[in-house]
């Protein structure tokens, strides 16, 4: 009987716990905490780069682990390993697998890894010895590294046949973390499908399907330094990865993952939901229809969702969020259009996956629930989109000139509208035999990158030319064309699970503006602004960005026009509008939109009311605002101060709106004649016109307290005068956290925030840099003697402070670890000078033994800096004034540090600058400095030369 995927994961983590004394730590989520970097956890060693790095806190846990064993979630898509396009075509690819690793952090090395790998291989997993092949690490001259015997050896100890022990270079057997860090030589074991007592030698690392690499054994002993070159690494480790569903599948005797007990319950399950043929394993020509490809992609991509929703990770709108969005999209897509399946397929698929992967990760079966239901949420607003742009590519496609490419604007709108992936419409392209215009579309996404760039400010300007001039607003006034009535875009509600509900709006087209002058109608293809007589959209003012997203027309599903901005003339609102066919005033139009950039503005203008009422409680009553921006991202405040604001300052102001936020307050909202507004005691408003009657916002009381004659309401709470969209209640808010502060001129201080996830992951990030910080003035404490110890501690110091400097985190948090790191910074650089001068003053010491009281000191000595030698040097004419010192260094690079004094007595006939270049000529080098002091370097093979050299110069002048 085969074993099942379970006992092999088990058999893996017993045998290294039992047998051989590891530790068995839990997998780490897949969302990698604190290293903004990465936007999954994608290999097992991801959770133990601090103790490869030497950078682990002492007092860590992990610090005091030497041998562990674990098995890792990894999620691959995105970034650097983005499998997401070869999923399902083939049988190997995955978003999601299990890693199995073995780890030695400074314990065993080479020999008991590779004898444990062949011992749970061969024995307890029974796997024929003649299958296997394990490869080593060739040599690389061009690096000076020498091939790898030590492990070649060791195989052939253990008795692996040398045919089967085969060198490869530097592609195949030598592993990096990364362009700096940690790395060395690996061996890899291969299995041979086919077997029979062939010898498949020559099919190792060929790409072959027949012969695959099971299990790779990383042998950390150098770092690769920022210069390029590798120094061994004082602490040898060992960093072992095997994927589970390959090693399940050559268990099992299978050729692919997807035969095997992690995906035939799923794929069971996927056929059951839509009620079509059995998965049959075909790939490439074979699967005509695309039926077990779509079956390939729906069980993967469904085991990545519930991993990923169970540790946190939600599909959205960027980073790992969106990435997660493209998988989920993906899967939907497969499900409806291949696989003709029901709406709900993908979630009904959660138990199932839960029942393969629970027992090993129990916080997908916690879980289970919301995960089913985050995935339904997601598939229902897809499918619509789906449908709207399936019908706009028909109608693009019939309205095509013949054997042309597919027009990039409405690439872009189904792109950026209806958050259709490029690698969606490609194949929806694909399959009706048409080209993508993809030089004309990275155009678009360029211009619009650009216009992201731009400061945000710049966003008033740039809606200039969709500001009608003069004319045309006396034109529309005389033609008495009605001013539009935005009150729709205050039209939504809190649905029965905490969700905004908007409400639909539809519209007619009064009139549209292009070239500065009104017209009636707008050919295809032109850019134009649109008056509506009536619309839902937010037109940029009061410091909040204005929406974007499409009109309809009323009646026709298969066309869209873009909104890509939206500003108020006269009370009119112009929506900047890509005519994709002709518009025509008197035209009705559905409008829609983009409900997540919206909600985003609203959070963080609500966001906006609260930090102002904060910043007067912490900082004063005389605390007025000065300015303000509202968009999707991030909230930028000004205010008027007398100086920075302290550490404690800061993080009073973000506890005041965290428990504003706790307590799930509600926004009051009303309009109010102007006169009885200004009437209310503690209001908070700016200097500037508003229109009568204004709307007043009120946290947690009710507007008509507030209006009560000589009520003190507004004194307590956040009351301002605003036309901006809020939140409802304050608790969607989750957090806020300051990321900076600075002083924009005398007495005005800018502050800019985040809220939601991104207040999450700033404080994430913070709390990894202040254990970073800490580890390192633990080190610090340690007080090594070792200079380039000191000097290594050093350099990660400086690393820390840019980083600190230039990543998103609480201010109060960057302040205060900006301060330990700069007292770091000059503890390191005196221990530096410190353990110099000690060593100096030693090395002085012997030499003077050795010369006593000559004229002339001429040597070689061992250094490790040219600041050492140099004090060497000055040391030695400190202690005997008439004697003139020259020294050399020889490195272990191959170059050689020169240093040199000449006594007053011999000034001015004798230069210290002269005697330097000298010797560095003889050595292909080259000196500087003074008549008195100079240094300089050059090659040791001069080096004999260059002695004499000095002893003829030296006696010529004295």
């Amino acid at each position: 009987a085969v074993p099942a995927a379970g006992h092999v994961r088990a058999a893996f983590l017993r045998f290294f716990e039992q047998r051989h004394g590891h530790r068995h730590l839990p997998s780490a989520p897949v969302r990698p905490r604190g290293d903004p970097r990465l936007l999954f956890v994608n290999a097992g060693m991801n959770q133990f780069k601090p103790v490869f790095l030497g950078t682990v806190h002492p007092r860590s846990e992990l610090a005091q682990q030497r041998r562990v064993v674990n098995c890792q979630k990894c999620v691959r898509a995105g970034g650097k390993h983005n499998d997401l396009e070869d999923v399902g075509r083939d049988t190997s690819h995955h978003t999601f697998f299990e890693m199995l690793g073995n780890w030695s952090f400074g314990d065993y090395f080479k020999e008991e890894a590779c004898t444990m790998a062949w011992e749970l291989l061969t024995e307890v997993y029974e796997i024929p010895k003649d299958r296997l092949y394990v490869t080593y690490f060739g040599g690389d001259s061009s690096l000076g590294l020498s091939m790898d015997e030590e492990c070649r050896d060791i195989w052939l100890r253990l008795g692996v046949p040398a045919s089967h022990v085969l060198p490869f270079s530097l592609k195949d057997n030598f592993w990096e973390m990364g362009d700096t860090g940690p790395c060395g030589p690996c061996t890899e074991i291969h299995y041979d499908h086919v077997g029979g007592g062939r010898n498949a030698a020559a099919l190792v690392n060929q790409g072959s399907p027949d012969v695959v690499e099971i299990w790779n054994l990383v042998f950390m002993q150098y770092n690769r330094e920022v210069e390029g070159n590798l120094l061994p690494l004082p602490q040898h480790h060992v960093d072992t990865g095997m994927g589970l569903e390959r090693l399940v599948t050559v268990l099992q005797n299978k050729r692919s993952n997807y035969d095997t007990d992690l995906f035939t319950p799923i794929l069971d399950a996927i056929q059951k939901g839509c009620g079509g043929p059995r998965y049959q394993g075909l790939v490439g020509r074979a699967d005509m229809s695309g039926v077990d490809t779509a079956y390939r992609v729906v069980a993967d991509h469904a085991r990545t969702l519930c991993v990923c929703i169970a540790d946190g990770v939600y599909p959205g709108l960027s980073g790992a969020e969106l990435v997660l969005r493209r998988i989920l999209r993906r899967a939907v897509r497969f499900c409806s259009e291949v696989l003709r399946a029901p709406p709900g397929l993908l979630a009904s698929l959660v138990p199932t996956v839960v029942d393969v992967l629970g027992d090993a990760y129990p916080e997908l079966r916690k879980n289970a629930d919301q995960i089913a239901d985050i995935i339904n949420e997601n598939e229902a607003a897809f499918l619509s989109s789906l449908a709207r742009g399936r019908r706009i590519i028909e109608r693009t496609v019939q309205h095509m000139e013949p054997s042309t490419d597919f027009p990039a604007e409405v690439a872009w709108s189904l792109y950026g509208n209806l958050g259709f992936p490029l690698d969606l419409i490609d194949l929806m392209l694909e399959e009706k035999g048409i080209r993508l215009d993809s030089a004309a579309f990275d155009e678009l996404a360029l211009e619009d990158a650009r216009r992201k760039a731009r400061d945000p400010q710049a966003g008033e300007l740039e809606g200039a030319d969709w500001h009608l001039d003069v004319h045309s607003l006396a034109q529309l006034q005389s033609n008495n064309v009605p001013i539009t009535d935005d009150s729709p875009k205050y039209a939504y509600t809190l649905g029965q699970r905490g969700q905004y509900e908007f409400s639909p709006c539809q519209a007619t087209v009064l009139m549209l503006y292009r070239n500065q002058s009104l017209q009636k109608e707008v050919g295809a293809g032109q850019h134009c602004g649109v008056i509506l007589d009536r619309t839902n959209f937010y037109a940029e003012q009061g410091g909040q960005a204005s929406d974007r997203g499409y009109l309809m027309p009323l009646g026709q599903q298969d066309m869209l026009f873009p909104v890509e901005s939206v500003h108020l003339c006269g009370g009119y609102v112009v929506h900047e509008v890509t005519a994709v066919e002709t518009l025509r005033a008197g035209d009705q139009v559905q409008l829609f939109v983009d409900e997540t950039q919206r909600l985003a503005c609203m959070t963080n203008h609500t966001a906006a009311h609260l930090l102002n009422f904060a910043l007067r409680h912490v900082l004063g009553d005389n605390t007025e605002q000065r300015g303000s921006h509202v968009t999707a991202e991030r909230l930028r405040f000004d205010f008027n101060t007398k100086g920075p604001m302290t550490t404690e300052q800061l993080q009073q102001v973000e506890q005041l709106v965290q428990e504003m936020i706790n307590r799930n307050e509600v926004m009051h909202m009303a309009e109010v004649p102007l006169a009885l507004a200004r009437r209310v005691q503690g209001l908070r408003s700016m200097d500037e016109e508003y229109p009568d009657p204004v709307r007043i916002v009120s946290l947690g009381v009710p507007v008509e307290s507030v209006l009560i004659h000589n009520s003190k309401a507004a004194m307590h709470t956040s009351v301002e005068l605003c036309c901006g969209t809020h939140l409802l209640q304050t608790g969607v808010m989750e957090d806020l956290a300051i990321i900076s502060e600075r002083q924009l001129a005398k007495g005005i201080s800018r502050v800019v925030a985040v809220t939601g996830g991104q207040a999450k992951q700033a404080r994430e990030v913070g709390q990894c840099l202040a254990m970073e910080v800490d580890s390192v003035s633990i080190r610090m404490k340690q007080e090594s003697t070792s200079i380039p110890d000191v000097q290594h501690l050093s350099k990660e110091v400086g690393q820390l402070t840019q980083v600190v400097a230039n990543t998103a985190m609480p201010q109060w948090q960057r302040k205060e670890l900006q301060t330990t790191l700069k007292a770091l910074q000059r503890t390191a650089n005196t221990t530096i000078r410190k353990l110099e001068i000690q060593q100096a003053a030693e090395k002085a010491h012997s030499l003077l033994a050795k010369h006593c009281n000559q004229p002339l000191i001429i040597d070689t000595v061992p250094a490790d800096s040219a600041s050492i030698l140099m004090k060497v040097v000055n040391q030695l004419c400190d202690k005997s004034p008439g004697t003139s010192v020259l020294l050399l260094s020889p490195q272990a690079s191959g170059e050689v540090l020169c240093a040199c004094q000449v006594s007053k007595n011999c000034l001015p006939i004798f230069s210290a600058a002269d005697w330097a270049t000298a010797v560095c000529m003889q050595m292909e080098g080259k000196a500087g400095g003074s008549c008195v002091v100079a240094k300089g370097s050059g090659n040791a093979k001069g080096m004999q030369r260059a002695l004499t050299t000095a002893m003829e110069f030296a006696q010529s002048k004295l």
